[in-house]
């Protein structure tokens, strides 16, 4: 039995609807009563509440764990996915699937810091463990994470190349781990085909949308009063920034084979993944950000 943390979010929801796809027995973890996913056997449990996981956890083989990620504060999804893995060692649960990020390390701002300190308690528990870290996932242009202003221009304040990869590649990885298609253990990096900087990123969305799509790309001495006055909280502003000056150091810019060495299958284009959400893309709102 798999179990699966996050099944109602991007990677998560994607790869819950691919094993359900391909018959492949999974159970969900939800917070609440009534929530369903089709093909699952879902179970309701919390893990902020580590007392309602064993039940959940009973007769698990394979987790796949990820969560929401740690905004405005990192505790909470240590906490989380701590409790989790606890959770998974007190089963006698054989494997579990890590969702982390691109560039993870100890001594990085959030998300970098926070997944390394959660690798390391994987590492650490005896578990067998097999960790994806997948780079910037398209899926942002569309769902309101990627910033376009008001005048439909991109905020983007980081400065150097990003191998953006689809969420669905990601789950596509996941998914040939869990099921044998694909060895377990190692960390595997993934990425898209392809590293653009923010200007390239922009000329394709213009190209794809038959518009100009500007850039709105401050400098790092001038994006902390810009975060700062637009609300984001003091303290994640200066993971924000530190992460900028990473990114602008190349932390992103690495294409890697890991998409191809897991599934078999090309990594999907940015190129293609805009053309397809085309229709979204014109329509999608500027954030409360720039309200």
């Amino acid at each position: 039995m798999i179990l699966l943390t996050g099944a109602t979010g991007t990677i998560g929801g994607l790869l819950a609807h691919r094993l359900a796809a391909d018959g492949v027995p999974f159970r969900a973890l939800v917070r609440r009563e009534g929530v369903t996913i089709p093909g699952a056997e879902v179970v309701v449990g919390d893990l902020d509440d580590p007392a309602t996981l064993p039940e959940a956890f009973a007769g698990v083989g394979q987790l796949f764990l990820n969560t929401a990620g740690p905004y405005p504060d990192e505790e909470p999804v240590i906490a989380q996915q701590f409790a989790a893995i606890d959770a998974a060692v007190a089963a006698g649960v054989e494997h579990v699937v890590k969702i982390s990020t691109a560039g993870a390390r100890a001594d990085g701002p959030m998300p970098l810091g926070t997944h390394a300190k959660i690798e390391a308690r994987l590492a650490g528990s005896g578990l067998a463990g097999t960790v994806l870290r997948p780079n910037t996932v398209m899926q942002n242009l569309v769902r309101g994470i990627a910033i376009f202003t008001p005048d439909g221009d991109l905020f983007e304040p980081f400065g150097g190349k990003v191998a953006h990869v689809d969420a669905r590649d990601v789950a596509d990885c996941a998914f040939a781990v869990l099921t044998g298609s694909a060895p377990r253990g190692g960390t595997h990096d993934l990425t898209g085909p392809l590293a653009l900087t923010a200007a390239e990123l922009t000329t394709a969305l213009s190209t794809a949308l038959d518009r100009r799509i500007g850039l709105v790309q401050p400098g790092l001495d001038e994006l902390e009063p810009i975060l700062l006055g637009r609300g984001m909280p003091e303290s994640y502003v200066k993971h924000f920034v530190e992460l900028a000056r990473l990114v602008g150091a190349g932390l992103l810019a690495d294409v890697t084979t890991a998409v191809t060495d897991l599934t078999g299958n090309p990594p999907r284009s940015l190129d293609a993944f805009i053309a397809e959400h085309r229709d979204r893309l014109r329509g999608v709102p500027a954030p409360s950000f720039w309200a």
